[in-house]
């Protein structure tokens, strides 16, 4: 079994799509090639086997053409609160820790991390590894299983990744050489240059400065690569710079604290027709709004009173006023309610507060958590959809109700206004379905491209993966990863 894990010099150099365009490309040769990813922090989560792992671990899963497991993200950390998150291992929560706590006891999952993998390598040719935040954070070194503690307790040789676009990626690359321990350092066999623009020749001086200054070869120089656009983002982080997408309908998104699963939302920013407009904090909801969408949060009772301290509670008010509509997702859903009851402190101090008041519909948060896979209907037209339920809390109906949709055995998700107005349910990946997407398109007034979500996320990856066959030495990589023709 050969292995190669991708650290960055940074977070969000782009380690998780080149992980998955690697992995359709060595797919592509005929490798059984599985993802791994020993720690990830996302509120961006996928259902596998019953548990929970980060979305790009089902991404990168996809890109191998095989279902998700646990083990390709045995730990996952859910933010909740600037201080504190939740703890998921091998798919399942197992507490709240803060973020002094977390440090101290993130060894302790090492074990955890190691039986994954173990798991995960007996069943693979190659496993295509990726790393968390950059392991020049020297002050996170002890105990670390995310970069170099994992990669030295399992003798998996590293490739560092810089990403250009930000600059400073010379310094980047050798102040990483700089600062890490020797035998760090000797676990890295070469570097990756990622997101360059313009005539890479310009960069000859540089990427020889870098080999000379380090002793590490370079295995390319990879270029802003169009399809990477097409692909789910891993990070919040990246909403910050993201592009509004253009069209004659305007969607509203507000950009929550705890924001999660936001790539919800990305099969209506590739529809032609939708301008996808993610609201960050400060700034009013678009008067001209169609439709308004409540995320769904890692925080509910917290962002709620998030989306109050930024007045978009008011803009909503008028938002109903002119009669536009009014979706909730998950936490979103359980924020239209009357109210949301927090009894045992799951999400923070015990208590309970009042809903927006859209929906006839209360909520009670509980430690059980629900995370399952669906498929089914939408009551009111018969679109189908397929998608999952990540949530704690229970919703209940406070009088009779009109359902939204019905789940394949049988049992009904969500409440539907009767002039179908407002609505709100707990299924994620709503709108990745064709049918489901183009009946809400269709009566906000818009046509639909009419593609899935999952084609085209499958094109994207098979274009990426062309792309780093063009930009990459795949042969030196696969040999540093001990993989023998």
């Amino acid at each position: 079994m050969a292995a190669v894990m991708l650290q960055g010099t940074g977070s969000d150099v782009g380690k998780s799509v080149l992980v998955a365009g690697l992995c359709r490309l060595l797919a592509n040769r005929g490798l059984k090639v599985l993802p791994f990813k020993p720690q990830n922090m996302s509120n961006n989560a996928a259902v596998a086997q019953g548990g929970e792992i980060g979305r790009a671990q089902a991404l990168q899963a996809l890109a191998c053409r095989v279902q998700p497991s646990i083990d390709m993200n045995p730990v996952l950390i859910k933010p909740q609160s600037d201080t504190g998150a939740q703890v998921v291992v091998h798919g399942k929560v197992v507490g709240m820790l803060g973020a002094a706590d977390y440090q101290h006891r993130k060894g302790e999952l090492l074990h955890a991390v190691l039986q994954s993998w173990n798991r995960l390598k007996a069943d693979a040719d190659i496993v295509i590894v990726e790393g968390a935040g950059s392991p020049a954070e020297i002050n996170l070194r002890a105990g670390d299983i995310a970069n170099m503690g994992f990669a030295r307790a399992a003798n998996v040789p590293v490739v560092l990744v810089g990403d250009i676009d930000r600059g400073g990626v010379i310094a980047s690359i050798v102040g990483t050489r700089a600062v890490i321990d020797a035998d760090d350092a000797a676990m890295i066999h070469g570097f990756l240059i990622n997101k360059f623009r313009g005539d890479v020749r310009l960069f000859d001086d540089g990427y020889t400065e870098i080999e000379r200054r380090t002793g590490w070869p370079g295995l390319g120089v990879i270029p802003w690569l169009a399809a990477a656009r097409q692909l789910p983002a891993e990070d919040a982080v990246v909403l910050d710079s993201a592009a509004t997408s253009e069209g004659a309908i305007t969607i509203a998104v507000p950009m929550l604290s705890r924001i999660a699963n936001f790539d919800d939302f990305d099969p209506l920013a590739h529809e032609p027709g939708v301008k996808l407009v993610m609201v960050p904090p400060g700034q009013p909801l678009p008067g001209d709004a169609a439709l308004v969408i409540l995320p769904g949060t890692k925080a509910t009772i917290a962002d709620l009173a998030f989306l109050r301290a930024q007045g978009w509670d008011i803009d909503i008010a008028a938002h109903v006023r002119r009669g536009g509509g009014l979706l909730g997702i998950c936490g979103g859903y359980q924020m239209l309610g009357q109210s949301i009851e927090d009894p045992d402190g799951v999400e923070g101090v015990p208590g309970s507060v009042a809903g927006l008041g859209y929906l006839p519909v209360a909520t009670r948060l509980t430690g059980d958590k629900r995370v399952v896979d669906v498929t089914g209907t939408s009551l009111r037209d018969g679109a189908a959809f397929a998608g999952y339920e990540i949530h704690v809390g229970q919703t209940r109906a406070l009088g009779p109700v009109q359902p939204l949709l019905r789940l394949a055995d049988g049992a009904e998700d969500g409440v539907i206004s009767a002039d179908g107005q407002i609505a709100g349910c707990y299924i994620h990946r709503l709108f990745d379905h064709p049918a489901q997407r183009g009946a809400w398109l269709a009566r906000l007034g818009a046509e639909s491209d009419g593609v899935a979500q999952e084609h085209r996320v499958d094109q994207a990856l098979d274009a990426l993966a062309a792309g780093l066959e063009q930009h990459v030495d795949i042969d030196r990589l696969l040999a540093i990863a001990g993989h023998r023709p």
